[in-house]
């Protein structure tokens, strides 16, 4: 059986078709992520009593346990806990697991970007009688922010490949798809790599809408 680049322009759009689930999970879990990310990089950033050791443990927890491993212990492992969960859907445990694991890498992001802008801007605002909320959502978060956009737009990029693995809780998305397709024509080679082209599409989209993200809050600081 040779390579066939005509089964891949067939299977594409069976494999199109579940593209929406994929960035469904993706851009929700990248929302989860995102908020508690934040929490706890102010709470690593200020270092409050008690929750920052919390949040130390929580980071390297969620850095340490595969993704797999937390989607399997969240939609398998809690029901057993806690019965009112058994009733949990798979999307529902993605997208939380998922989402929980990448906030332990966008925390340490978002904190590092707060450390990165020049803590003298704090002491300047407050000489010229700004309120510390003035200063820090006029100056020093939109700084941050700037300076986090590489790291962040990195690990939405990662979570987008991550979600390859939801197909083990029984979710169709565009790798289970593939799988099925391949499955039924044998046709291996073709499909995967038509699946990969997809993806690395995907990502290659994102990546220019961030460059365009990138250019236009850069302005400000363009001399």
């Amino acid at each position: 059986m040779g390579f066939s680049p005509e089964y891949m322009i067939t299977a594409f759009p069976r494999l199109l078709e579940y593209v929406p689930t994929t960035l469904l999970i993706a851009v929700f879990a990248m929302l989860l992520s995102v908020l508690v990310g934040l929490i706890l990089a102010i709470i690593r950033f200020v270092k409050y009593p008690v929750l920052n050791e919390l949040a130390i443990l929580y980071i390297s927890f969620f850095r340490g346990v595969p993704g797999l491993v937390m989607l399997f212990l969240l939609y398998f492992g809690l029901p057993q806990l806690i019965p009112g969960m058994s009733n949990m859907s798979a999307m529902f445990a993605a997208v939380v697991g998922l989402g929980l694991k990448e906030a332990s890498y966008l925390a340490e992001i978002f904190r590092a970007a707060l450390i990165s802008v020049d803590g003298g801007q704090r002491e300047a605002g407050l000489s010229l009688g700004l309120t510390a909320k003035q200063i820090y959502s006029n100056y020093i978060v939109p700084q941050a922010a700037y300076n986090a956009i590489p790291g962040t737009a990195n690990v939405f990029i990662g979570l987008i490949k991550e979600t390859s693995i939801v197909f083990t809780l029984g979710i169709t998305d565009m790798f289970a798809s593939a799988q099925m397709v391949a499955a039924g024509n044998l046709r291996y080679l073709e499909t995967y790599l038509m699946v990969g082209l997809m993806y690395w599409a995907i990502i290659f989209l994102f990546e220019q809408l961030v460059r365009v993200l990138e250019a236009r809050m850069s302005r400000p600081y363009v001399r």
